[in-house]
């Protein structure tokens, strides 16, 4: 098993290329699945969660080449000869749902483990399935997977989702385009990776009004043809680097995506006193002393991402008062806070609200990472600690962020990846 080994205070500098973002490609990549035609995609990251795509579209017939150097990658629609997802290939990755919609919208059937040992209820995964049902599908929950069928084929029709989970919505997007009829998405979510995918569906022929939108309309075809698309750059990576340069009370620009997708965290970061430069393409952030405590809620979009949440929490630990974060979207979602606590911050929980107290005198320990943002925020808390600071089960950050050590490496982070006995 792997580690980070960070050895902090080193004044972060630079520029940096972000990669395409990893809520954007999985949903797209699942997409192919709705063509017997060959797609193209590009800006692909090379990700753990990536390679676990490509191993359930190969379970269920696809045939995927990965040009990891030149993070691109081209299905072949062709054969589908299989409508499961094993619960050995989708254990580690919730978006594996995903399959639910363009399965039931091509075959009629779908057959998916419950993601990550999901229990119906307790995650919203029962959103998905009442906008499948409200096209005509039926689902029974058996031995761990969700069992669908449609015998009949989808057909258009409206979906009222009870909250704008971007999951559902992806699903329901990418069923309706194959339904019988016209489709609309109401109370659908807004981000930026949901918008993308229509993007990519559309290059597939698929007629979508009103992404980004509360109400998305959908005309169903009876066939799409495959897709070309580039993927949209990865946000949650952005707001980690200038989190990353500003606590090392340094300047840092991210190369490759408009301030347009990070708007909610760029006000945040201007309310502590960074000062925020927005270009065409690109967004620098340099540290300004002092950096002012934050009150933020996440929220879906255009509130502030709860996957920017644990990121933020290690910049507000030398923010010079008490910050308070409230977390709206997952209940378990402060699983970092002992682990910074550990480099010594100074953070109280009180149900779904973090206290945050700074600025805190950071230390080096051996942390353990317990999520994807999670890890990322021990990074952050790392480079600003005093000496030595190991991260463990870095397993979770390979999921969502490619060579990270390596593009902190080049802004002047003393930061190496080695193997934890």
């Amino acid at each position: 098993m792997e580690k980070l080994k960070i050895i902090g205070g080193k004044r972060l500098e630079g520029r940096v290329a972000v990669s395409g973002a990893k809520n954007a490609a999985l949903p797209i990549l699942f997409a192919t699945l709705l063509s017997q035609a060959k797609s193209r995609i590009e800006n692909i990251p090379a990700l753990a969660d990536i390679q676990t795509t490509l191993k359930v579209l190969s379970a269920l017939g696809l045939r995927a080449n990965f040009n990891e150097d030149n993070h691109f990658i081209e299905v072949d629609g062709e054969p589908l000869h299989s409508i499961e997802a094993p619960y050995d290939l989708v254990r580690t990755m919730r978006a594996s749902v995903l399959v639910l919609g363009p399965l039931l919208a091509r075959r009629g059937e779908a057959k998916v483990s419950l993601p990550g040992g999901c229990a119906i209820g307790a995650r919203p995964v029962d959103f998905h399935l009442s906008a499948l049902e409200a096209l005509g599908a039926h689902f029974i929950i058996e031995s761990g997977y969700i069992h669908g069928t449609a015998p009949k084929g989808l057909k258009g029709n409206r979906m009222k989702l009870p909250f704008p989970s971007v999951g559902a919505t992806e699903n329901a997007l990418m069923a309706a385009t194959l339904a019988e009829g016209t489709s609309i998405i109401e109370n659908a979510a807004r981000e930026p990776e949901i918008i993308d995918l229509a993007k990519a569906l559309r290059s597939m022929g698929a007629e979508i009004k009103g992404e980004g939108q509360s109400e998305i309309i959908i005309a169903g075809g009876s066939s799409l043809k495959g897709m070309n698309h580039s993927v949209a750059p990865d946000r949650v990576e952005a707001a980690t680097f200038l989190c990353s340069g500003l606590i090392t009370e340094g300047s840092v620009e991210t190369l490759g995506i408009s301030p347009d997708f990070l708007t909610s965290a760029l006000d945040e970061l201007q309310l502590m006193g960074a000062k925020i430069e927005r270009f065409s393409n690109s967004i620098r952030a340099s540290f300004q002393d002092p950096l002012s405590p934050i009150s933020l809620e996440t929220a879906p979009f255009p509130g502030f991402p709860t996957d920017m949440q644990a990121q933020f929490m290690a910049l507000a630990t030398q923010a010079r008062g008490q910050s308070v974060i409230r977390e709206s979207i997952f209940e378990n979602r402060f699983m970092h806070v002992p682990e910074l606590c550990r480099l010594g911050a100074k953070i109280k929980i009180q149900g779904n609200v973090a206290r945050v107290d700074g600025p805190s005198p950071l230390t080096g320990a051996t942390v353990m990472a317990t999520d994807l943002r999670a890890s990322a925020s021990l990074i952050i808390a790392g480079l600003a600690a005093k000496g030595e600071t190991n991260v463990r089960r870095i397993y979770h950050l390979d999921r969502g962020y490619e060579q990270i050590e390596k593009k902190l490496q080049n802004l002047g982070a003393s930061i190496t990846r080695e193997f934890d006995k």
